[in-house]
């Protein structure tokens, strides 16, 4: 794959914008903001006009239809960081009634919900790398950011393609974690995240392992929560930290999984490392922890922030196809954020480490086939076919190097064709390289590989599982497509009688097992 370089200043990167486009209908919905002479900035927010134009799917949408999609205030402002020095901004905004109250609305049919995002990619030319990694990270865990593309008009003036998206928060609809209330219970819940340093360091911690590992407090905000909430969680991710790195970490009781969705740390841990985001694990890393009476384990999730992935970024061997991108403090040592050392020291678990392989090809068999993942791309190109033609006349970057880019394609089926190149080179790499060791369940050498067979009667059943595990073991089961499915137990009594009629995969430590429940 051919590679350009263009040895051009950060300011000669900011691409003049072209006033040409004539814009007057789309297949996308039209997203119309009237500032009434003000203007957007970051921080703090402006009380103004929107409109959202969709007649359905597959209907054009003129720019004079009616705004039958919404009609009404928002309190906008520019959001992101880095991202602010490019010339097509993004934006975060807050629906709001006449006196500026905050207002549940549904957008273009995602749920109701007052916070919302217009993300408009810029280095990102495929304008799809977010959005695919949302979108695949949805069909592994329960939720991640909803998006719709459309087309952004401000003040007149024709701005792109965008995608108008959900901002990760708590909500029965988003993050589905307990609300923190009055009555003492603060065990959850908690959205934070790993990220760089947005303000002072009252607001943050600092892991006791790593000087360059930075939490922050998200949902609730650090201002929102009290002395007692904010020690809970620092506290709680400390324990976790102080098991990983503990003498017994392998143990069910005493080490990590006492702590964390395991599963949701192998789905995390697989999406950072097929789209190798050069941000990977230690900036926009998110993950929540629920009430205890929800489970209350600290969850990884969900994926965001993903522009410079899959081979779009120039710098610490992000480009590359192969290596980790959990030893990026390896790579480039002289940033000032670093990935949680975690990653490495779980795959000393010989057991993670075979649930990330065996997880691994259940995915690649499934959401992460080559031929699927090419066919949501294709799919997604064909829908913005015209769109992207229109945001490349006013934002004319392809053939041009924009800050960060390894690959600069002269047109937008080679920015396509690059992506679809890379992810496949990846996905192929990590076929070959990611460790672990996935036996199949009933097969000779999964008998081969268990000293002591897990015995499991009667298989099909009806609910009640009869089992020869010890009471120590750790019992996970998942369904069909991968997600934890929860059961009751009792010594070595397994109770499915609540789960729908189907397949699923008990896991015994390292030891798999198909059921039927009938």
């Amino acid at each position: 794959m051919k590679k350009y370089f263009f040895l051009i200043s950060v300011s000669l990167c900011l691409i003049k914008v072209n006033a040409q486009v004539v814009f007057t209908s789309s297949n996308l919905p039209i997203v119309v903001i009237n500032t009434n002479n003000q203007t957007i900035v970051d921080e703090p927010r402006i009380i103004c006009d929107m409109g959202i134009i969709w007649n359905g799917p597959g209907i054009t949408n003129n720019i004079t239809d009616p705004y039958n999609n919404y009609n009404g205030k928002i309190a906008i402002e520019i959001r992101g960081s880095t991202s602010q020095q490019y010339p097509k901004k993004s934006y975060g905004f807050e629906t709001v009634d006449n006196s500026g109250n905050k207002k549940n609305v549904s957008l273009l049919t995602m749920p109701k919900e007052n916070d919302w995002i217009l993300y408009g990619a810029y280095p990102d030319k495929t304008l799809m790398r977010n959005e695919i990694t949302y979108d695949l990270f949805r069909k592994m865990q329960p939720w991640s950011p909803r998006f719709v593309y459309c087309e952004l008009v401000i003040n007149g003036q024709y701005k792109g393609v965008y995608s108008l998206m959900e901002k990760i928060k708590r909500d029965y609809n988003r993050v589905n974690i307990a609300k923190l209330d009055s009555n003492g219970n603060i065990s959850g819940g908690y959205i934070i995240k790993i990220d760089k340093l947005t303000g002072g360091s009252s607001t943050t911690w600092t892991s006791p392992y790593q000087t360059k590992l930075k939490f922050l407090y998200h949902d609730p905000e650090y201002a929102e929560l009290n002395t007692n909430e904010r020690n809970y969680i620092k506290n709680y991710v400390t324990n976790f930290e102080n098991a990983v790195y503990g003498p017994n970490f392998k143990d069910s009781v005493q080490g990590y999984r006492a702590f964390i969705n395991t599963g949701s740390f192998i789905d995390f841990m697989l999406m950072q490392e097929l789209g190798r985001t050069v941000d990977g694990y230690r900036s926009s890393s998110f993950m929540y922890k629920d009430n205890d009476s929800k489970g209350g384990k600290l969850t990884c999730g969900p994926m965001w922030d993903f522009n410079l992935s899959y081979g779009n970024a120039d710098y610490c061997s992000a480009f590359d196809t192969t290596g980790w991108q959990y030893n990026f403090a390896n790579v480039c040592p002289s940033f000032s954020t670093e990935p949680p050392e975690w990653w490495e020291r779980l795959l000393e678990d010989t057991s993670f480490a075979n649930e990330v392989q065996c997880r691994w090809q259940f995915l690649r068999s499934t959401i992460l086939k080559t031929t699927y993942v090419n066919n949501w791309i294709d799919s997604v190109a064909i829908l913005l076919d015209d769109a992207q033609q229109r945001n490349f006349v006013q934002w004319p970057i392809l053939g041009v190097y924009v800050n960060w880019n390894y690959f600069v394609g002269n047109t937008y089926k080679e920015e396509i064709n690059y992506l679809k190149w890379w992810f496949q080179s990846r996905s192929e790499y990590m076929d070959y390289y990611l460790p672990g060791n996935c036996v199949l369940p009933n097969s000779t050498s999964a008998i081969k590989n268990n000293k002591n067979p897990l015995s499991v009667f009667p298989n099909p059943t009806s609910g009640l599982l009869f089992t020869n595990i010890t009471p120590q073991s750790e019992v996970r089961i998942y369904s069909i497509d991968g997600k934890h499915v929860p059961f009751k137990r009792q010594g070595n009594t397994i109770n499915i009688s609540d789960l729908d009629d189907g397949y699923y995969v008990l896991v015994v430590e390292s030891k798999v097992f198909k059921i039927i429940k009938q």
